[in-house]
């Protein structure tokens, strides 16, 4: 996909997909394990679970390469196989997606700490999103997505990475509070203008919390940028039940109703990350698109 492509897609309402981790962890992934691998052992699950969100009207959606960096696959011992897991993750998005959907390569967060709040720098960061970038793009992805950013100069480092690396458009969002702010500092505008400035093709929020937390900040980012925001929250805040799982209570229609309320502040690039469903994204399209 070329950035001109991206530029007439989200001219209109576009769709992304909804969770990938938690519709995991209901179908069986135990907790504390390499997601990458573990789906790289079940592509029955990944596959049912994009195809379903492209049934609903995802028109791009995320290959599940989250969290195949370099940083989190040594943990697991899996760093001899980054090349080869990113290849094959974005392999099973392809094939999900067919011809209805386009592929992101998804990257996030390293886990490391940036200087001065830690001892990773800025370019040790480049270079781990520049090793996944180029296994993405090599694996044929139509663009690259930074999601769930806790530090804005963490993702000006992915941002550039991608810039240098590739010509796709390049989503970026951060999670915040429902203030706008970012755990390690800054707001989600704040934000936003520097990933345009970096030459990001969409900027805007995923994770945080839930739709209904978010209407001043999508005001906000849809205030201070030119390019498409993106609003891209969880199914409201979760509890926990006795043995630590998250659990969303939000239903789909309630999701959708606010995710309008989101798409009238500005933004125009819709989608849900923790506890949503394809049906969560059939209701974004019913409230968002059908009723256009």
């Amino acid at each position: 996909m070329t950035k001109e492509e991206f530029c007439r897609l989200s001219g209109e309402t576009l769709l992304l997909d909804g969770a990938t981790g938690s519709n995991l962890l209901a179908a069986g992934m135990p907790k504390n394990v390499c997601a990458e691998a573990w789906i790289l052992e079940h592509k029955a699950e990944i596959l049912s679970l994009q195809r379903s969100y492209v049934e609903a009207g995802s028109r791009m959606i995320y290959a599940p390469t989250f969290g195949a960096n370099r940083i989190n696959l040594d943990k697991h011992g899996l760093l001899p196989r980054l090349r080869e897991m990113n290849l094959e993750l974005v392999s099973y998005a392809k094939e999900a997606a067919g011809d209805k959907a386009y592929v992101g390569g998804d990257i996030t967060t390293t886990g490391q700490m940036l200087e001065p709040f830690g001892d990773t720098t800025p370019e040790e960061a480049y270079e781990i999103y520049r090793e996944q970038i180029l296994c993405l793009c090599e694996a044929g992805v139509d663009f690259i997505v930074a999601e769930t950013m806790i530090s804005i100069d963490e993702a000006l480092a992915a941002v550039k990475a991608a810039r240098d690396v590739c010509d796709l458009p390049v989503l970026c969002t951060v999670t915040t509070d429902s203030a706008g702010k970012l755990f390690t500092g800054g707001t989600a505008w704040s934000a936003a203008r520097a990933f345009e400035e970096a030459g990001a093709s969409a900027v805007g929020i995923n994770c945080s919390v839930g739709p209904e937390q978010l209407p001043a900040v999508i005001h906000r980012i849809r205030e201070s940028v030119s390019v498409p925001v993106i609003a891209k929250p969880n199914a409201g805040s979760p509890t926990f039940d006795q043995n630590g799982n998250a659990v969303y209570h939000m239903d789909p229609e309630t999701f959708a109703r606010h995710m309008r309320v989101l798409k009238e502040e500005g933004a125009s690039v819709l989608g849900g990350c923790c506890g949503t469903t394809a049906e969560f994204i059939r209701k974004i399209r019913e409230y968002c698109v059908d009723r256009a």
